[in-house]
């Protein structure tokens, strides 16, 4: 079946579907020996497609996986700082995994990795707002008050947030354990709520997303998603 150029790219994992776009705009793709166009559509089985004079690999099964990020780790593939990566820890996958999204230097837990470009991008598009679920561990002062502010409109970096679930796991004097369900996902969100509430996160990880849950995997762990969860996130978008 015939697909667009950059879709077939995207999948063989060359490059993002918008950098594909890029490749074919630049005259760096060709099929069957000519110069190709955007919007040109091509076939697998049939079409000798190349990029940069090499031919692409036929489209291959993509590699979707869930990492427990530890603290310390940057969420990128590289780091002119010289700190850790989430590539140092999935290295055995076999393949170069990508990560859906960010969970900053300091932030524990779930994070989806994978080589399929697509997915990738649709999944962190603004418009597609996936449920987030993070366990917070705090020192506070007066768990009521906070409450009522975490559980507000709370305006960040300008924008108006949607209100935040929030549940109560554990209160043991002033240290509070609290569930925080978001979908914007803004930058550093749950801190900056947490800033304005008076609360001083002493631990922060994402438990779950959407359909996903984090479960028993360690920190520096991650696991191959089944069949049934990677639909599952093919769902949603």
């Amino acid at each position: 079946m015939a697909e667009r150029l950059q879709k077939i790219i995207s999948a063989a994992g060359v490059a993002s579907r918008r950098a594909a776009e890029r490749l074919i705009e630049e005259g760096r793709v060709t099929v069957n020996g000519e110069r190709a166009y955007l919007g040109q559509t091509a076939e697998t089985s049939v079409d000798k497609i190349c990029v940069d004079g090499k031919e692409i690999s036929k489209v291959k099964a993509n590699t979707y996986i869930m990492l427990n990020k530890p603290r310390g780790y940057v969420t990128t593939m590289s780091d002119e700082k010289g700190r850790n990566t989430v590539a140092d820890l999935v290295k055995d996958a076999g393949v170069r995994l990508y990560p859906v999204g960010r969970l900053d230097m300091e932030t524990e837990g779930l994070l989806i990795m994978t080589d399929d470009g697509e997915l990738a991008n649709r999944l962190m598009h603004p418009s597609n707002e996936k449920t987030k679920v993070y366990e917070v561990t705090a020192i506070g002062k007066n768990i009521n008050a906070e409450l009522a502010i975490l559980r507000s409109a709370l305006e960040i970096d300008g924008y108006k947030i949607v209100p935040a679930k929030v549940e109560v796991r554990d209160v043991q004097g002033e240290k509070y354990v609290l569930n925080i369900t978001i979908k914007e996902g803004r930058n550093r969100q749950i801190r900056k709520m947490c800033d304005l509430a008076g609360l001083k996160i002493r631990k922060l990880r994402r438990i779950a997303e959407d359909s996903l849950g984090l479960g028993q995997l360690r920190p520096g762990q991650w696991r191959y998603l089944t069949e049934n969860e990677i639909h599952a996130l093919k769902k949603i978008i």
